[in-house]
């Protein structure tokens, strides 16, 4: 086979595992900056252009796109689409799950657990909106946010008042949701591929750190977990039309929560707090679906 990853950088170490898997399978890898990517949209014979040169030929793709160029790796991943290219995670999926209050919305319609969750427009509404989520403390999350940057603990009313007030006078749009106080700090990231949680590892906030990124210095660890939250990861990344996700999940004493379904998750902390061969999983997943003009999108909305 031959695969394309789009990738804004090729050193990156999910981007070096996955050529590293796909050669040791022996399949033909090339990683291409989706950034400098242009395209010829025509009805009869549509293309995709990296560095003067057409990228034809190509059985799959790997889209590893950052949240900052979603809107254009996306239309270039469409594009692979157009000329029959397998893509491991389709265009509309992560589109869809990159939008966090939409992704919210289909996965509560499908019964999914979540955290109480309020949105609001106008700022005559944010004491209602915080009386609704069950008042502080309470997380403030911008919409646009990645990585746990824009996201915020409010202690009290009075100070989410203040930080969703001073989010609205941006223009900024955000979520309120509940504090899941009894997860310490901690989340469970499962990692799906088709219909399988592959891999699963526990993600500890830094001492004093609400938020459980590992770039934001938080700490890995293996983690077992239950049937029910293997259960809930796998529908969430079916409904999101995801083949390949991250699912981010709180225990909270209500039962499982999801938190976020990542579309382009990190193999590097998976890998190394659970020693599997992640990125391998992937390619074989891929092997073995892969074919010409094949698209899947579970989800739907």
């Amino acid at each position: 086979m031959k695969i394309a990853i789009l990738s804004r950088n090729a050193k990156l170490y999910s981007t070096r595992r996955l050529v590293e898997a796909a050669e040791q399978q022996g399949h033909e890898v090339k990683v291409v900056d989706v950034l400098r990517c242009y395209m010829n949209i025509a009805a009869n014979n549509p293309m995709v252009y990296y560095k003067g040169e057409a990228l034809e030929g190509f059985d799959a793709v790997i889209p590893r796109i950052g949240a900052s160029v979603t809107f254009y790796g996306a239309a270039v991943l469409r594009q692979f689409e157009m000329m029959g290219v397998y893509p491991v995670n389709e265009s509309v999926a992560i589109t869809r799950s990159r939008d966090k209050l939409r992704s919210i919305q289909l996965l509560s319609r499908k019964g999914i657990g979540l955290p109480i969750t309020g949105f609001a427009n106008k700022p005559d509404d944010v004491k209602s909106v915080i009386k609704l989520v069950g008042g502080a403390p309470l997380v403030v999350k911008l919409l646009e946010g990645t990585q746990g940057i824009g996201v915020v603990l409010a202690e009290t009313d009075k100070a989410a008042e203040s930080v969703i007030e001073g989010f609205m006078g941006l223009k900024a749009n955000i979520l309120v949701q509940e504090f899941i106080k009894e997860a310490g700090g901690a989340d469970i990231r499962c990692f799906v591929i088709g219909d399988k949680v592959v891999a699963a590892m526990k993600r500890q906030g830094a001492p004093g750190e609400f938020r459980s990124n590992l770039h934001r210095g938080g700490s890995a660890s293996l983690v077992r977990i239950t049937p029910e939250e293997r259960s809930t990861a796998v529908r969430a990344a079916h409904i999101m039309g995801l083949n390949v996700a991250g699912v981010d999940i709180l225990r909270s004493n209500h039962g499982s929560v999801v938190m976020e379904v990542n579309s382009s998750p990190g193999l590097e902390g998976i890998e190394a707090a659970t020693e599997k061969d992640v990125a391998g999983m992937i390619i074989k997943f891929i092997a073995a679906h892969a074919s010409h003009g094949k698209t899947r999108t579970r989800g739907k909305g």
